[in-house]
């Protein structure tokens, strides 16, 4: 509750403010990192100075910096001492000068880049290139691992593979290492770790694969000096493992003091950064336990690890500079912070950001929940419960998300969605479903061929845990989730009539037509969620929201963005089209600017406002 006054946070305040920072790098001329303008919806390049008193500067105040490789990006800058190199939101690689913040675009092609990474020995840098990304025509998808120079030749460096991630470069700028992975494999599921040595010319040489020693999801290669290491699940967790990139057939050798755990989350995104090398031959590492992440750093000698910024919920780019570690870290109650930490002594100073999420208003803060555990089942689903700010005798409404992916995760991190439930008196549920990351590859590929099935199953255990707890009103349940997650919501509308009223934010309808209509990441991901359809066209039947609305009972209402290239606008019109027919009444709320995610402030608290007025009323007519 606000100091102030005891009105309830509107859409607007819970929207208003929300600064998010990611892709922090370093470099000789400072940190760099992407920080989002909350009304506009852009990125914008932000620059710290090591020994700054002046706090953090905007770099350049016009260009809006987005990579949309794969459809979700990442890896959309680098920094070398001169520059910064960046990815503008129309997929432009551009130098930007730190002596004064001035721009030149590099490349002027129609493909997208991302997963960008210095190489400063030869003033360029690194990138995955992309070019045609749909589904329909596949053949003209392609990526390619390329080197941009400051003149903007562009180089290819390799291809032939599907998919690209970022590269990592030895410290003498000699080396070089990726993974890729090829259709319709995920990078979750399967990949394969490359080597290669950079000739005089810059041109690669000596490239070759090097196989984990079974099947496994492989990612974040970094060199420490001349060794390489990876993140690799092939024993059910994704822990650190030193590679001998010289010889092939050389055995992994896991890390010390790498419990079983996933030191990493599912790449969705390119250039993610979960482990870092210090000096002494130590490491800083995240671990994911329960949902959260944990930021651990290895001593001296064999002492173990020690658990640092404790407070923190989540951590992201990872780096070390100047003899500081440093790290985006997230928290349930602030904003993202810049968190400089002296791997000494294990001391944290936040550097930038990290402000009061909601000033004067009380945080409701996430309890972790297991799923009473099934037989035969060693890993049992786990969700956050919010409780309502306001308390009552009565149980609390409940607002259960599925997240997205579905090979995601929910983190107890702040959300002002979620927090502006909660002022409202709805409890809310951020389950992790089978099939989420951050709890071991088993857990993780448990979701093949069960996706509608195993999904649905999980968010209603979570609801009866709940309801039995006397935290949620059984009466009053709803559920909403965006893009798969809005597939989970629709597929529970269809299976269980316990649900008040459910919500799709831009949700899979029909999983056969985007089979044919989304871009090319995804392409393959939906035989693998669903098996191949020639083989098992009836699961495919039976879990189409569009053919079974009849099975639907609840009130619906659907949100999607007309510019949507992952979940084609199609999925959503189509469906609400047959329900209508049908003598159903879903709602449908449109914003033609707004792509997978709705970015704009405006946007963002329209949705809420339009939920929140569904719910109530459906919640009243109970």
């Amino acid at each position: 509750m606000r100091a102030s006054d005891t009105l309830v946070l509107s859409a607007s305040e819970a929207c208003e403010g929300y600064t998010q920072r990611t892709n922090l790098v370093a470099c000789e001329a400072g940190l760099f990192w992407l920080q989002n303008e909350p009304h506009t919806g852009a990125n914008r390049l932000w620059h710290l100075g090591y020994q700054s008193g002046d706090g953090a500067q905007m770099h350049n105040e016009h260009l809006s910096i987005r990579s949309q490789v794969n459809g979700y990006g990442g890896g959309a800058i680098a920094a070398s001492l001169t520059g910064a190199f960046v990815v503008s939101d129309s997929q432009r690689v551009h130098f930007v000068r730190h002596n004064d913040g001035q721009s030149h675009a590099l490349t002027n092609d129609k493909a997208a880049y991302g997963g960008l990474v210095a190489d400063p020995l030869r003033d360029r840098v690194l990138a995955v290139r992309e070019s045609g990304n749909t589904a329909s025509e596949p053949a003209k998808g392609q990526q390619e691992l390329v080197a941009v120079a400051l003149t903007g030749d562009v180089e290819v460096l390799h291809s032939g593979e599907d998919f690209y991630s970022a590269p990592a470069l030895s410290e003498d700028g000699n080396r070089i290492a990726w993974v890729s992975w090829q259709l319709p494999d995920m990078p979750w599921l399967r990949t394969r770790l490359w080597t290669a040595n950079i000739g005089s010319n810059g041109s690669l040489t000596r490239c070759q694969v090097r196989d984990a020693p079974t099947s496994a999801s492989v990612q974040q290669p970094v060199f420490v000096g001349q060794t390489l290491w990876v993140m690799s699940d092939h024993e059910g967790w994704w822990q650190p493992w030193q590679v001998d990139h010289q010889v092939i057939s050389s055995p992994w050798f896991v890390g010390d003091h790498a419990p079983p755990l996933d030191h990493a989350n599912a790449p969705w995104q390119l250039g993610e950064s979960h482990h870092c090398p210090l000096p002494g031959g130590r490491w800083a590492r995240v671990r994911y336990r329960d949902g959260t992440g944990e930021l651990w750093l290895s001593e001296q000698g064999a002492g173990g690890c020690v658990r640092v910024a404790s407070c923190f919920s989540d951590f992201r780019s990872l780096c070390f500079a100047q003899g500081s570690l440093y790290t985006i870290a997230k928290s349930p109650s602030r904003l993202d912070a810049l968190l400089r930490i002296d791997p000494d002594t294990g001391d944290e100073r936040v550097i930038a950001g990290g402000e009061e999420a909601l000033p004067g208003c009380q945080v409701s803060l996430p309890q972790s929940f297991q799923v009473s555990v099934h037989p035969n089942e060693t890993q049992p689903p786990q969700f956050f419960y919010y409780p309502p700010v306001r308390h009552s005798a009565s149980a609390p409404p409940l607002i259960l998300i599925a997240h997205g992916g579905p090979t995601s995760a929910a983190y107890p991190v702040f959300n002002p969605q979620v927090q502006y439930w909660c002022q409202q008196g709805f409890a809310v549920a951020e389950v992790n479903y089978r099939g989420s990351s951050g709890f071991g590859r088993d857990f993780r590929l448990s979701l093949a061929g069960r996706w509608g099935q195993a999904d649905v199953q999980d968010m209603g255990r979570a609801a009866d845990q709940l309801v039995s707890a006397s935290l949620a009103d059984n009466q009053r349940v709803f559920i909403q989730g965006r893009s798969s997650g809005g597939y989970t919501a629709l597929m529970a509308l269809v299976a269980d009539g316990r649900y008040t009223a459910g919500a799709s934010l831009y949700g899979v309808t029909d999983p056969l037509q985007l089979r044919r209509m989304t871009h090319r990441f995804e392409s393959g991901y939906l035989d693998w969620l669903l098996g191949e359809p020639e083989w098992y066209f009836k699961r495919w039947v039976s879990r189409t929201p569009e053919l079974q609305v009849t099975q639907i009972n609840a009130p619906v209402i659907f949100f999607q963005g007309g510019l949507d290239r992952v979940v084609v606008p199609e999925q959503t019109t189509e469906m609400v089209e047959t329900m209508k027919a049908l003598g159903q009444a879903p709602e449908l709320i449109w914003f033609e600017t707004e792509g997978h995610g709705f970015l704009q402030q405006k946007n963002q608290v329209r949705m809420l406002e339009e939920l929140h007025g569904f719910y109530s009323k459906h919640s009243q007519s109970r």
